[in-house]
């Protein structure tokens, strides 16, 4: 079972031990964290901990405090004698966190010194994984610490192997993938996060239509609940296709930029879907089509930008450059949709109020 205490100003003879036995619990808690649910609260205590039965000479390696990245490793790291040092990155993975600072030169100096390092292993060697590189200036933690870094694998499952041949990595472990069930196991999390937003965009919609509806002809719970619907479907049609479809099909969607992906599958989704035969999408007006197109490839467009933080196939540069040049676009074309929709229910709700 994990545990939660470890020290950081004793030496590692006190050092909690962590199993490499995954319990129920923690395969629950870690689907949990799939769908982002309790996300700002897995973390685990900083500082050093023993993996097996660790001697001075034994290998340390060096890792986040996101618990399910610690799970994983742990895990993966059965039969080997090790040492664990977490540092704090306020439970944020190693890739994100080393793109923050947080997984940095600074604090693995500072966790170094702050768990006496020095007084547990007779060794100057540390493995860092790959993936971290982008926060650690190596050098620097040399000058500092005395400790020369060793670069790890990519994933944790590799970690064992790369021990194994002497802390030497062939290429597959060097490899970055981004296959497809990599990218639909981080589906969930940016699916159900897109739907913090709904209440809003779905208050809007109801009142964009009732209010044009006012005038002649008073507003109806008819036409409200009128409104709603479309606006519910149309609202997860776009969370579908760019927290959904757009990782699904990254590769195959036109368009270099996140956000053209998903504006196109935003649109195509929504235009299937309108040109059904049966239901209410499928006997709208047209210019009811055209509101919930673009209101759909708007909100596609804004979801599909937010999976750039979970490729690695972005930089924080290039997601910043992307956020502000995609913004503009995504809120005119979401207003432009709200006004065509109001437009067109104002004729709407004389005919049903």
């Amino acid at each position: 079972m994990l545990q939660t205490q470890a020290t950081d100003a004793s030496p590692g003879s006190v050092a909690p031990t962590l199993s490499t036995t995954l319990t129920w619990r923690d395969t629950l808690k870690r689907w949990s964290l799939r769908w982002g649910v309790g996300r700002y609260h897995a973390t685990v205590e900083p500082g050093l901990y023993r993996i097996g039965s660790p001697a001075p000479a034994s290998p340390v390696l060096a890792t986040c405090n996101y618990r399910m990245t610690v799970d994983l490793l742990r895990r993966d790291l059965a039969g080997v004698d090790c040492w664990l040092l977490v540092l704090e990155t306020f439970g944020v993975n190693v890739w994100c966190a080393a793109g923050k600072g947080t997984f940095g030169t600074d604090e693995l100096a500072r966790r170094i010194y702050a768990v006496h390092l020095a007084e547990v292993v007779d060794h100057e060697r540390i493995v860092l994984p790959q993936l971290g590189a982008v926060g650690v200036a190596a050098q620097t933690v040399r000058e500092l610490t005395g400790y020369r870094v060793v670069w790890g694998p990519i994933r944790s499952r590799d970690v064992r192997a790369f021990l194994s041949a002497g802390m030497k990595a062939t290429p597959e472990m060097r490899a970055v993938t981004f296959t497809f069930a990599e990218r639909i196991a981080l589906a969930p999390v940016e699916f159900l996060g897109a739907w913090r937003w709904a209440w809003a965009i779905l208050v809007l919609a109801v009142l964009a239509a009732g209010g044009a509806s006012v005038g002649a002809h008073r507003l109806t719970p008819r036409v409200a609940l009128l409104a709603l619907v479309p606006s519910v479907l149309a609202y997860a049609l776009g969370t579908l296709a760019g927290g959904v479809a757009v990782p699904a099909l990254l590769p195959w969607l036109p368009g270099r930029a996140f956000s053209v992906k998903g504006a196109f599958a935003g649109a195509v989704l929504a235009l299937v879907a309108l040109a059904a035969p049966t239901g209410m999408l499928g006997m709208m007006s047209p210019t009811l089509w055209a509101a919930v197109v673009l209101g759909v490839a708007a909100f596609a467009s804004y979801v599909a930008v937010n999976f750039t933080g979970a490729t690695p196939f972005t930089s924080p540069s290039g997601v910043e450059r992307e956020l502000r040049r995609a913004l503009p676009w995504q809120a005119t074309a979401l207003v432009v949709a709200l006004v065509i929709w109001a437009i067109a229910w104002a004729g709407v709700g004389g005919r049903i109020g």
